[in-house]
């Protein structure tokens, strides 16, 4: 497995991670012996880079992670992020960013982990009623203490950034990154490669969009949050499938399939950019990881460019009240 830094404090990841959060939340259906299946099958394959959150099925999916990981510890990144806070009922009870809960939070991870530290620690909305300063002062007093190896921000402003490196360094930032959504090459990517910051991408296959796996919303089970999501909706989905189409004769044309052209395009735009395509099933992590050996060439590029440039999706990425909950 190809190796990436992320940052400059020294933080190695393999090329190509795994998101964890559709094994507890949001995408459907569960099947926890799959999803373990799948963690162990990623290590087993090289991966070491490990993407979950505290409001991924509101806890469960930390509490997953850490099952597999406690046995295997010695050589896995695990990143989790806090901030988005939810009852015990899954509902939404908007963002905290203040030093109290950070240090719950922390706290509250480590202990569904199992974990005695956490590798990268996200905030994972910026709170817009507290100082980032205060954020990441309290994150850094973490890492002081042993609880936290680095930091990340997650769906954060270039000028937000900034001033959180000031108060302590930022390893990486997270923000949404694909064939489709190509708003981070205008600002965020030149700000954190000025700052020396590593960039990880996710729904870096847009949602399984770009995979080709859907040809209507009926595709996706009732309970699936995509259906809530604007692209995943009427015209939108229509008009998104030419999008698909183009990716499907290039990736024809490449030997591979859409999903590893996708994820190739995003490996192809830097070596600090590690991506994490999420999946729970195995079948899926293997074809996705297939994307490490597919090389685009500047012709390549050029031609994905020329048929899919910034701006070509329709909808906006996120329903309405999440866009809202996006640090401008």
């Amino acid at each position: 497995m190809d190796t990436r830094k992320l940052g400059r404090q020294g933080l190695e990841v393999s090329a190509l991670g795994l998101g964890c959060m559709g094994m507890s939340d949001f995408y459907g259906s569960r099947d926890e012996a799959e999803s373990v299946a799948t963690i162990n099958r990623a290590l087993d394959l090289g991966v070491t880079f490990l993407d979950t959150a505290d409001m991924y099925g509101v806890g469960a999916n930390e509490e997953l992670i850490g099952r597999v990981v406690r046995q295997r510890r010695e050589w896995v990144v695990v990143a989790t992020k806090f901030g988005n806070v939810r009852g015990a009922d899954g509902s939404f009870r908007g963002v905290n960013g203040s030093a109290d809960y950070v240090r719950q939070a922390c706290d509250a991870s480590l202990k569904r982990l199992g974990l005695d530290v956490i590798d990268l620690y996200y905030q994972h909305r910026v709170d817009p009623n507290v100082p980032i300063e205060e954020t990441v002062g309290a994150m850094a007093d973490l890492v002081t203490a042993g609880k936290v190896r680095y930091l990340g921000l997650s769906e954060a402003s270039p000028a937000t950034i900034r001033r959180a490196h000031a108060v302590h360094p930022i390893t990486a930032l997270q923000t949404e990154y694909s064939l489709w959504t190509r708003d981070p090459e205008d600002d965020i990517l030149p700000t954190v490669r000025e700052l020396g910051i590593g960039f990880v991408p996710y729904s870096p296959l847009g949602r399984g969009f770009l995979t080709g796996q859907f040809t209507s919303p009926d595709d996706l089970a009732a309970d699936d949050s995509r259906r809530n999501h604007p692209r995943f909706q009427g015209d939108a989905f229509a008009k998104n499938l030419d999008l698909v189409t183009a990716v499907e004769a290039i990736a024809a044309d490449k030997a591979c399939t859409p999903a590893q052209l996708a994820l190739a395009w995003v490996l192809a735009q830097g070596d600090d950019i590690v991506p994490i395509p999420g999946t729970k099933r195995r079948t899926y992590l293997e074809d996705n990881l297939g994307a490490l050996e597919v090389k685009l060439d500047a012709a390549d590029l050029r031609r994905i460019d020329a048929v899919l440039p910034p701006g070509m999706a329709t909808g906006t990425r996120y329903p309405a009240a999440s866009m809202a909950a996006i640090d401008q």
